[in-house]
């Protein structure tokens, strides 16, 4: 196999002539004796596919993003699912998913079971409930992505056996 341009033998099979630079297949001449392909770019050590983790700190803190969700995400995500700083925080926003749906499953009913006039009552207690579960979700967000290990008092503890 030689180069079009200058004649040169190619030797490996890089797709460009040693001597000269010119890629195999420019100018629709490419290298004698192998056919050329025109609009094709070789590119010499190129990986297949890329892949990337996230850091540690930056995965338990998505563990509480979506909750449930999110959470058995990380317990079976392969790089995930073996590190127990992640599995710790994947555990315990599954827990805290599960108790603050218990507790909106409470309030509803209590809510359908009381008079009009205290309906407004737990309506806005429900609303507070709300605002604090919100804002627990971002400080134990923080609080991972810091490398934190900050346990709930009765969910993390069983996080902690799980994980």
């Amino acid at each position: 196999m030689h180069c079009t341009r200058c004649g040169t033998q190619m030797i490996d099979n890089s797709g460009f002539c040693q001597n000269c630079g010119q890629p195999a297949g420019a100018g629709g001449t490419g290298i004698v004796g192998q056919p050329t392909t025109v609009g094709a770019a070789v590119v010499p050590n190129a990986q297949s596919s890329a892949t990337t983790t996230l850091q540690p700190n930056v995965a338990a803190a998505l563990c509480y993003l979506a909750g449930l969700i999110t959470g058995i995400l990380f317990l079976v995500l392969e790089p995930y699912r073996r590190d127990r700083f992640v599995r710790f925080h994947a555990f315990q926003s599954i827990f805290f998913n599960v108790a603050w749906i218990v507790v909106y499953l409470a309030l509803g009913m209590l809510q359908s079971l009381l008079p009009w006039s205290l309906w407004h009552f737990v309506a806005t207690l429900s609303s507070l409930v709300s605002l604090a579960i919100f804002c627990g979700v971002l400080w134990l967000m923080y609080r991972a992505y810091n490398n934190e290990r900050f346990k709930i008092p009765v969910i993390g503890e069983l996080a902690e056996k799980q994980a």
